[in-house]
């Protein structure tokens, strides 16, 4: 099951840190199967305020994020970063290709009677 690493950002600020940041993170998820899915988009909000930037990064499963995130590759990334930046970063489970919503409610529902 695929998961992702987040990233909402605010007050970034360009300059050479950012710079080798960027230029250096794609070679710390290689090994972990990571890959970009939004990077450097400005969202079209439709509802609420977005003032931040979004980054995802997908990994194949949450256990390659996590040993992603605490690589001493992408460790020596995060002070460039959390210097220049704020926001929050975290990881997520993704659901699989055949999800369906149903089954969260199915999921919610163990134990639960619900009316036919």
């Amino acid at each position: 099951m695929p998961a992702y690493a987040i990233g909402l950002l605010t007050d970034v600020d360009f300059n050479a840190e950012i710079i080798e940041y960027i230029s250096t993170i794609e070679s710390t998820m290689k090994p972990f199967d990571g890959r970009f899915i939004v990077h450097g988009a400005h969202a079209e909000v439709l509802e609420g305020a977005m003032n931040m930037d979004c980054i995802i990064i997908e990994f194949p499963s949450i256990d390659h994020a996590r040993r992603w995130y605490a690589s001493d590759a992408y460790g020596k990334l995060i002070p460039l970063r959390a210097r220049n930046s704020k926001g929050a970063i975290f990881l997520i489970d993704g659901v699989p290709a055949d999800y369906s919503s149903v089954t969260l409610i199915e999921k919610m529902a163990v134990g639960t009677v619900i009316p036919t």
